[in-house]
């Protein structure tokens, strides 16, 4: 039996499900997590075949790097995924927050790129932590 999880921006125009178990949460401090996020960037995965979008009118993609592309809503700015660029794109990761819940069973065991984190708060919840990823 699977287990389908459900979640979207914050207006509503984009709405996805996931069909099947989600990642752990893994923390990002790279500088264009925060700057898409306006802090770290907390956020789970789920094999991209495993996503369905029952919303999209809004989701635009954003090709953010040479690897890889961000998917946000064009109304509301809710930042929902991160992907590879073809042909690696075989998992989506998905922002955490934008998990309908509240109760997700997921929880943070990584944070990675610490060496891009900005100095106004700690790290020293006991989770392990990479310089880079």
């Amino acid at each position: 039996m699977s287990s389908i999880t459900t979640g979207g921006c914050l207006c509503g125009g984009v709405r996805y499900e996931i069909d099947g178990p989600l990642r752990h949460i893994v923390a990002c401090h790279c500088s264009q997590c925060r700057k898409t996020s306006g802090h770290f960037m907390a956020a789970t995965a789920a094999p991209t075949m495993a996503l369905r979008l029952t919303a999209s009118e809004t989701l635009r993609w954003y090709r953010s790097s040479e690897l890889a592309e961000r998917g946000f809503c064009s109304r509301c700015g809710g930042n929902l995924f991160w992907r590879r660029l073809p042909p690696n794109d075989q998992s989506t990761s998905i922002a955490a927050g934008t998990l309908d819940g509240p109760v997700t069973g997921l929880s943070i065991r990584e944070h990675i790129y610490v060496a891009d984190k900005l100095d106004y708060y700690a790290l020293d919840d006991g989770v392990a932590q990479r310089p880079v990823e």
